[in-house]
């Protein structure tokens, strides 16, 4: 069929808008270039996106990537409207994890993908992503914005993110963990990023809807939940160049009791008192609410602590102090010992 007389089909047509997308990107260009840093040598509009890394200061650099998803917490933010945090949290399931490699978090970008995009929606989700690069001292420098008909519906969109951080050769985590190291945890911000499927149903069964009071909190219950994922970046980078860090884990999917074994060699175990912090109370409200046991919370969620650090003992006080004064709410969990995994003394309430 010829578009000669205008008559033709056209991709608007079916339902892709290339002026809406275009839209997008001048919209959002103030918001990635205030994350420009060292380093960057061109951001959003051309195929690809450059970076160097010496100068961003490092002479022999290890790149570490990471990616990752917000998971079903985007079904929340879809369907209370309150979608300026998402963004944030993207950013920080990524950056988060390259730290426990020892690196700095250089450059960020991110997929976007709709049946029908919203510039205005877009725009916030994506503002949200900005803020979290400008947080955590990495730049958003390029990313996908995808228009896919019948495969989304509805105000339905997902995302995903893309780190790429450096550190110097030999630098790397974990390293040097040696039994009577002792664990630092890392206060969370509520739930994060990880559980929401079952933080849903949850909340189906109690019979609350998201504009309901929540019971463990002043503001709506969707809004509480949707609380945004703790960026650890710059404070755990300080006390890493301080010295004293052996290891770091990102307590996400899996919770303490599958997150913290990752970092620890062959044949080494952990103890963990969990009288030694008081989780927020969204996690007590969770269980009491559906009657997850204190075995499955813990391998679901966070439950209040969401970064942990392996750390020299004679090290603890001076990073601890460190630490607390970057504004961490820090507890000291354990130490390391002979065995396998993870065990627990004490309760979480």
């Amino acid at each position: 069929m010829s578009n000669a007389d205008g008559k033709g089909l056209t991709y608007a047509q079916a339902g892709v808008d290339i002026d809406a997308g275009n839209a997008l990107v001048e919209r959002i260009k103030p918001a990635a270039a205030a994350t420009a840093r060292p380093g960057v040598m061109s951001g959003l509009g051309g195929f690809g996106a450059l970076f160097d890394p010496r100068a961003a200061g490092y002479g022999d650099p290890v790149l570490v990537a990471a990616t990752d998803g917000v998971g079903t917490k985007l079904r929340v933010a879809i369907e209370t409207g309150e979608l300026d945090g998402v963004g944030i949290d993207l950013v920080a399931m990524c950056v988060n994890d390259l730290v426990c490699q020892g690196a700095e978090p250089l450059f960020f970008l991110d997929y976007f993908a709709t049946g029908k995009l919203q510039v205005d929606e877009a725009a916030r989700v994506i503002a949200g992503i900005a803020e979290g690069c400008r947080n955590s001292g990495c730049a958003l420098i390029g990313g996908e914005t995808a228009e896919m008909p019948g495969m989304y519906h509805g105000g339905d969109f997902d995302l995903a993110g893309f780190a790429v951080g450096a550190m110097e050769r030999g630098t790397h985590l974990p390293r040097d963990v040696a039994e009577g190291d002792l664990l630092l945890g890392l206060g969370s911000d509520g739930i994060h990023s990880n559980g929401f499927s079952l933080v849903r149903k949850v909340v189906e069964q109690s019979g609350l809807g998201w504009t309901d009071p929540a019971p463990f909190a002043k503001g709506p219950l969707g809004r509480e939940l949707l609380t945004p994922t703790r960026l650890y970046v710059r404070p755990v980078l300080e006390a890493i160049r301080a010295g004293g860090v052996h290891a770091a884990a990102h307590i996400t999917g899996g919770g303490i009791t599958e997150n913290l074994p990752r970092v620890l060699p062959k044949g080494m175990g952990v103890e963990v008192n969990l009288d030694s912090w008081q989780p927020p109370a969204v996690f007590q409200w969770l269980a009491e609410a559906a009657g997850i046991s204190e075995r499955e919370m813990l391998k679901t969620f966070n439950c209040g602590i969401g970064m942990i650090l392996v750390v020299a003992p004679d090290r603890a006080p001076a990073l601890t102090s460190l630490l607390r004064q970057a504004g961490e709410r820090v507890v000291t969990l354990g130490e390391v010992g002979g065995g396998h995994g993870v065990g627990y003394t004490g309760t979480l309430w």
